[in-house]
């Protein structure tokens, strides 16, 4: 049986990027001494005692995951706090988790990390703690069309349903200013996702404005034959 809130992935979300700012919170209760009382490891980042890299989750204090005060969460779950600790939901590490190099390469050639980082030029539309709209390079398909992103390196939408959830959250406050609009994301290349950081394109849309969806030619031809087969 499923405890955990309906709505338990943007909560943890918000935990682990908006009050956490992607950073571990154990303060000790790991049983671990640390400099200045709080776990240095950041989510993406390489562990400082491990060289793994970090993937936060959310705990549950006092282990009810039904149970999402935000006094009883904590943005802890790095390998090391986990495994001495231990989750609920998540199976306790007694291991630190392998190393992605490819991964962290990814991460350093990623033009979106470095508009995420300040280190890329970028026209930022709006920004939050865990995401940020910027408008594409190119211009985009329309005056109103922008990128929302987060600021951690997600690959796409399936790669973490978490960052996924939060990015969608973003991308929902924008809509809500827009009278109509397309959402969409890609997941690879076949599907024509050409950077691979997850990203959300909002793109503000009116009548007769010209604008195909990605598919629409699909469809016209689709119709044109079934039309031809039935005249």
């Amino acid at each position: 049986m499923n405890r955990y809130p309906r709505d338990w992935p943007l909560t943890s979300a918000r935990i682990r990027f908006e009050r956490a700012s992607g950073r571990c919170e154990c303060t000790g209760r790991c049983g671990l001494a640390r400099p200045g009382g709080r776990c240095p490891a950041v989510q993406e980042q390489p562990h400082p005692d491990t060289d793994s890299v970090v993937g936060l989750t959310t705990a549950h204090l006092n282990h009810q995951p039904q149970d999402v005060r935000a006094e009883n969460l904590l943005a802890a779950s790095c390998a090391i706090c986990e495994s001495t600790m231990g989750t609920t939901g998540s199976r306790a590490r007694s291991s630190p988790v392998t190393v992605d190099r490819t991964k962290e390469s990814a991460m350093k050639t990623c033009v979106f990390c470095a508009i995420a980082a300040g280190e890329a030029p970028a026209v930022i539309v709006r920004e939050w703690p865990d995401a940020l709209a910027i408008r594409p390079r190119s211009g985009g398909v329309n005056d109103g069309h922008v990128f929302v992103l987060p600021r951690v390196h997600v690959q796409d939408a399936g790669t973490d349903p978490d960052v996924t959830a939060a990015v969608m959250r973003r991308a929902a406050e924008l809509m809500t200013e827009l009278p109509a609009a397309n959402l969409i994301t890609s997941k690879g290349e076949a599907a024509t996702q050409s950077v691979l950081h997850l990203h959300v394109h909002v793109v503000p849309r009116q009548a007769d404005d010209g604008l195909p969806l990605p598919w629409t030619p699909q469809h016209a031809a689709r119709a044109a034959v079934q039309n031809g087969a039935t005249s």
